[in-house]
């Protein structure tokens, strides 16, 4: 036993490790707490208590006891009380936890600490916080995963989240953004513009309002005058940011100028309202820029702002979107789809269906982190994003919110990627990640190519050998439900490898209706027959459903992914429930549904509970005259 508490130790250490979060090991270098520890028995003698962690993260105390067995998590009482006799406290982690934290409070000036219950091993394991202040009531909070949430960086965000229950800023953000869409929605359709004129016109005037620090736009010379129009001016003012923001060749300007004509020609918004002498489009404009530099305390810049901006408008115009194939990926999983394959600076990026540009705003984001040498973020920017996408207008959308969000529009290109051989997107823009959100549900008997798994070995056929690349899709699209499916799965194990499929949180893309899945690929490597996949069941992401703001973080986020990424890179393991590593066969379902078993062995406790449930049942069965139905005699009648 006494080995098992010195691995589950070793275990605890690595993860601590891994959060960097320094504590110290069975004692502390803070004098204050190295004081109250010397009293801290959990025996209750007044001598000395030695937790297996403690120290100190900001203003909180973090003390953490471990035992080597899952049995030895918790003791409670009838009520689900935690028991603070001296056996339990002894015996059980989270009630020495416990124990500890209140001996901190009393004897010393810290009034927040998170006593933390650790049990079992790296595969088998509970972890269970509890915060404590001097009030002395404990707060049981949800079981994580890794102490990720703990550190400097996310405790305070924990903290406000999962102890005081309240919003997080970037929730508050994510209302404020959709309140301010609502409103400019209603004004937009006030303007009669069509579903695919309503994003033009608000990203043109995003564009034309860059041009205002460089004096060469100005709102209040939106008079509704009759010779220039208000649309012409902004529609001058677009054009010369295209032009600042070296948007090249000057074909390409000028396919992004003809779907802005629409606010320039269009008359309904271009005319003067006769009781209020302004136009739609200077409304449009002023709410645009006023809403920008009233919520502009919430963002990094005002780059990151607009973008913002502009996603949470075309996610609240789902409708809208919906109808124009437009399903916006949530920034969660595009920063998660970087990760996954471990997105380096010198990768080239492609994203055949790039919609709004956010997985390619979202590489862009994680190369540049990586270097501070301007030659090469120039080199990011320019030479290793590249971005397909068929509809005229949402090729104007993408280029433009990847001009809001910082550059990186080089690269766009206005064509149908199936209809592209394979091998000349491979030569002309040789990748090494392949990235997509392919449009859904469009697949059929007569249209075969479009099933998205049939788009997802496309990609795979366009990538450089060893390229990385990861999809997400329905669920259905992996399982193979259809013989064509079934063929394309085939086909794609013969020319690549699968390493694995995430299934994600149902609403993941909420208000759509779609059950997703994360596939990832290796490209140009037959799939070996003896390689085992990983499928991992992520439904539990830490992410909610929030009444008139859409998903957010219930304050587990940070932690489920931490513990996602570390069983995916193999750095961790896990039980089956959320992992199986197994071989397949193309005929499979590439689900972790598909492939899970339970290989965890009942404990004596889960036994009786389930005999006292059974026990229970018969009694009522014969109590209400059904005793026939546990009679093992046969009748012969």
């Amino acid at each position: 036993m006494a080995k098992k508490e010195a691995q589950t130790d070793i275990w605890v250490h690595e993860l601590l490790k891994s959060a960097k979060i320094q504590l110290t090991y069975q004692g502390s270098d803070v004098p204050e707490l190295e004081k109250a520890l010397k009293t801290a028995s959990k025996a209750d003698t007044g001598k000395a208590g030695k937790p297996e962690f403690i120290g100190v993260v900001k203003d909180f105390v973090l003390v953490i006891e471990n035992k080597a067995e899952v049995s030895q998590h918790v003791h409670r009482d009838n009520d689900g009380n935690l028991l603070d006799d001296t056996a339990s406290k002894q015996a059980y982690a989270l009630n020495g936890a416990l124990h500890y934290a209140r001996h901190i409070i009393n004897k010393t000036s810290y009034k927040k600490v998170i006593a933390i219950g650790v049990s079992g091993d790296e595969k088998r394991h509970l972890i269970t916080p509890i915060f404590i202040d001097d009030s002395l009531y404990p707060r049981e909070l949800p079981n994580i995963e890794t102490f990720v949430s703990f550190n400097e960086a996310n405790i305070d965000h924990y903290y406000h989240r999962e102890v005081l229950g309240e919003s997080s800023n970037e929730e508050k953000t994510t209302a404020e953004i959709l309140k301010d869409a609502q409103t400019l929605h209603e004004m937009l359709w006030k303007g009669g513009l069509t579903n695919q004129e309503k994003p033009l016109v608000v990203s043109g005037i995003l564009l034309a309002l860059r041009e205002e620090s460089f004096k060469g736009f100005s709102v209040e010379d939106l008079t509704g005058d009759s010779i220039k129009s208000d649309g012409q001016k902004i529609y001058d003012a677009i054009k010369a940011n295209l032009t600042r923001a070296d948007v090249s060749p000057e074909t390409k300007r000028d396919k992004i100028l003809a779907q802005f004509a629409v606010i320039r020609d269009n008359r309904k918004i271009n005319d003067r309202d006769s009781k209020s002498g302004r136009t739609l489009l200077r409304e449009y404009t002023e709410f645009l820029r006023t809403s920008i530099h009233n919520s502009i305390r919430y963002a990094q810049s005002a780059d990151d702002y607009l973008g913002m901006f502009y996603g949470e408008f075309m996610s609240y115009s789902g409708q809208d979107g919906q109808s124009l194939g437009i399903v916006l990926t949530p920034k969660h999983i595009t920063e998660l789809f970087c990760e996954l394959v471990n997105l380096k600076a010198t990768d080239r990026v492609l994203d055949p269906c790039c919609g709004t540009g956010g997985f390619l705003i979202a590489a862009m984001h994680a190369m540049l982190q990586q270097t501070n040498d301007e030659t090469e973020q120039r080199a990011i920017r320019k030479q290793r994003l590249m971005g397909i996408e068929l509809q005229d207008y949402m090729f104007t959308i993408a280029t433009t919110n990847m001009i809001l969000r910082g550059d990186g529009k080089s690269n766009l290109h206005n064509f149908d990627f199936l209809a592209q051989p394979a091998s000349k997107i491979q030569k002309d823009m040789p990748c090494t990640v392949g990235m997509m959100n392919p449009p859904y549900s469009q697949g059929g008997k007569e249209d075969p190519e479009k099933y998205e798994i049939a788009f997802t070995e496309h990609l795979l056929d366009s990538l450089c050998e060893d390229a990385r690349a990861v999809v997400i899709v329905p669920q259905s699209s992996v399982t193979g439900k259809t013989k064509v499916e079934q063929a394309v799965k085939k086909s794609i194990l013969k020319k690549h490898t699968l390493e694995g499929v995430i299934t994600l949180n149902n609403n993941t893309f909420y208000g759509v209706g779609t059950n997703p899945c994360i596939a990832v690929f290796t490209a140009g490597v037959p799939h070996p027959k003896q390689k085992k996949c990983k499928f991992i069941n992520f439904e539990d992401d830490g992410f909610v459903v929030a009444k008139h703001v859409g998903l957010v973080d219930n304050g587990t986020a940070e932690d489920r992914k931490q513990h996602l990424l570390d069983v995916w890179h193999g750095r961790t393991e896990s039980v089956s429930k959320f992992c199986v590593e197994t071989t397949i066969e193309a005929e499979d379902e590439w689900l972790h549904s598909f492939y899970y078993f339970n290989d965890e062995i009942p404990s004596e406790e889960d036994f009786r509970k389930t005999m006292a449930d059974y026990l229970t049942f018969q009694f009522n069965m014969i109590t209400h005259g059904r005793g026939y139905l546990f009679d093992n005699t046969k009748n012969d009648e």
